[in-house]
C-alpha cells in the first residue's frame, strides 16, 4: 500500500515536472525576449563604445587588408569613422565588467519639461553619463542647454537648420512632426551633439518632472545638507515660486527636490546644476542605504512605463546593480566650466527676436569630450564627487 501510494506521488511528481518544461519551453524564449528588449525606440545610430565583443573583433579583423578608412554609416545617412582597434576610445579593461554589463556605457540622460506621454518638450537638463562597469566609476558631463547648435535631419519644409541646444529634443519630439528618423526627441538630440561636439552616446533615458517627483517619494524623500540660504521666490510677476530653502540639513519630498533643482533666476545656471549635483547625490545615498536596496527591482518595475529610454530591463539591472558599488569618488559631477562661456544673443528665425546664447569656443568643447570618452577627463579640480 505504501509503495503504491509512493508510485503514485512520483507520477504526480513526474507529470508536474514534464508540465513545467512544455512551459518553459513554450514561454521562457518570450521572457528572455522581454528582458533584453529596448523599452523604447533605439536611437538608430552605430555603437562607438568598445564592448568586450567590438574590440576583439576589431582587434580580429585588423589585419594589413583591412582599409583603415572605412566608414560605419548612421542609418540616417550620416557618416562617422569606424571604430578600429587601434583608435578605440576606452582600452580593453583588465578587470571584468560587473553586473553583468559592457565593459564602457554612455548613456544620454535627460531631464524634460514635457507631459506624461512625451509628445513634447524641452530637454532642460542634458547630461552625459559614462558608466564604467569595470573600474566601476561614473561620470555625468552637465551640456548647458544654451549652446547655439547646427541641428541636422529636420524635415526640409520647416527650414530649421539651427537652435539651441535643448531645442533639438523638442524638434524631435513626435508631437512636433519636424523630424521622421529613429530615436524621436533623443534621437535628434543625440545626432544635433554627434554633429556639433564629435560626442556619441549608446543609449538614452529622459524624465519629465511628474516622474521625478513620483522616483522621489518612492524612496522616502532625500536628505541634503544646505550650507547656504537658496532662495527661488519670484523675482517678477513672470517668474514661478520655487520656495525658499534654508541652511542646514533638510528633508526633501520629491515636489520639494525638483523645486530645489529649478532654482536659477536670483544665481544663474551654474548655481541650479550644484543643487542638482546634490539632489542626485543624496538621491543615489538613499537608493544604496539598507532600507530602499531590497525595493530597487520593484522600484524599476513600477517606472519602466514613465521613463522614456531605449535601456532593456536587463540593462536598467545592471546599472541598479552597478550603484551600490561606487564609492563616492568614482561618482562625479563635471560639466563645461563657466569660465569658458560667455553670455551673448543671436536671431532666431523661429522666435523672430533674438534670444539667449551662450558663446564658447566650441573647439575646446570637442577636447573636453574627447577626454570625456576616452574616461580620462575628470582629475580632483575638474569635477564634484558626492561627499
Amino acid at each position: 500500500m505504501q509503495t503504491s501510494k509512493g508510485k503514485f506521488i512520483l507520477i504526480i511528481v513526474a507529470v508536474l515536472v514534464g508540465i513545467v518544461a512544455i512551459l518553459a519551453v513554450i514561454f521562457l524564449p518570450k521572457i528572455q525576449q522581454r528582458w533584453t528588449e529596448p523599452l523604447g525606440p533605439g536611437l538608430g545610430l552605430p555603437t562607438r563604445t568598445p564592448t568586450q565583443f567590438n574590440v576583439a573583433q576589431a582587434v580580429a579583423t585588423d589585419t594589413p587588408d583591412s582599409n583603415p578608412g572605412e566608414v560605419a554609416t548612421h542609418d540616417e545617412g550620416m557618416s562617422t569613422p569606424a571604430v578600429q582597434a587601434t583608435d578605440a576610445v576606452v582600452p580593453t579593461p583588465t578587470k571584468a565588467p560587473l553586473c553583468g554589463g559592457p565593459p564602457v556605457m554612455t548613456v544620454l540622460a535627460l531631464g524634460v519639461d514635457g507631459d506624461d506621454d512625451y509628445l513634447y518638450g524641452l530637454s532642460d537638463v542634458i547630461r552625459v553619463v559614462r558608466v564604467d562597469f569595470a573600474t566601476p566609476k561614473v561620470i555625468a558631463l552637465d551640456i548647458p542647454r544654451d549652446l547655439w547648435v547646427e541641428i541636422p535631419e529636420i524635415v526640409e519644409e520647416h527650414g530649421i537648420t539651427h537652435g539651441k541646444l535643448n531645442q533639438a529634443y523638442f524638434y524631435g519630439t513626435p508631437g512636433m512632426g519636424y523630424y521622421d528618423g529613429p530615436g524621436a526627441g533623443a534621437g535628434l538630440l543625440a545626432r544635433t551633439l554627434d554633429l556639433n561636439f564629435d560626442l556619441q552616446v549608446d543609449h538614452y533615458g529622459a524624465v519629465n518632472m511628474l516622474t521625478f517627483v513620483r522616483l522621489v517619494d518612492a524612496v522616502g524623500g532625500i536628505d541634503i545638507y544646505l550650507p547656504i540660504d537658496m532662495d527661488g521666490t519670484p523675482v517678477d510677476d513672470k517668474t514661478e515660486d520655487m520656495g525658499y530653502f534654508y541652511a542646514g540639513q533638510q528633508h526633501f519630498t520629491g515636489d520639494e527636490a525638483l523645486r530645489f533643482s529649478r532654482i536659477r533666476k536670483r544665481y544663474n545656471v551654474f548655481t541650479r546644476t550644484s543643487n542638482q549635483n546634490m539632489v542626485l547625490c543624496a538621491l543615489k545615498e538613499k537608493i544604496t542605504s539598507p532600507s530602499v536596496v531590497p525595493k530597487i527591482p520593484q522600484i524599476i518595475a513600477a517606472f519602466q512605463d514613465s521613463i522614456l529610454t531605449d535601456l532593456s530591463p536587463e540593462q536598467l539591472a545592471q546599472l541598479a546593480c552597478l550603484v551600490p558599488q561606487l564609492d563616492s569618488e568614482n561618482l562625479v559631477f563635471t560639466g563645461i566650466s563657466e569660465d569658458l562661456l560667455s553670455p551673448g544673443r543671436v536671431f532666431s528665425p523661429q522666435l523672430k527676436a533674438e534670444t539667449f546664447v551662450w558663446e564658447a569656443d566650441y573647439d575646446v568643447i570637442r577636447e573636453i569630450i574627447e577626454q570625456f570618452n576616452a574616461g580620462t577627463l575628470v582629475s580632483d579640480s575638474d569635477g564634484v564627487s558626492c561627499p
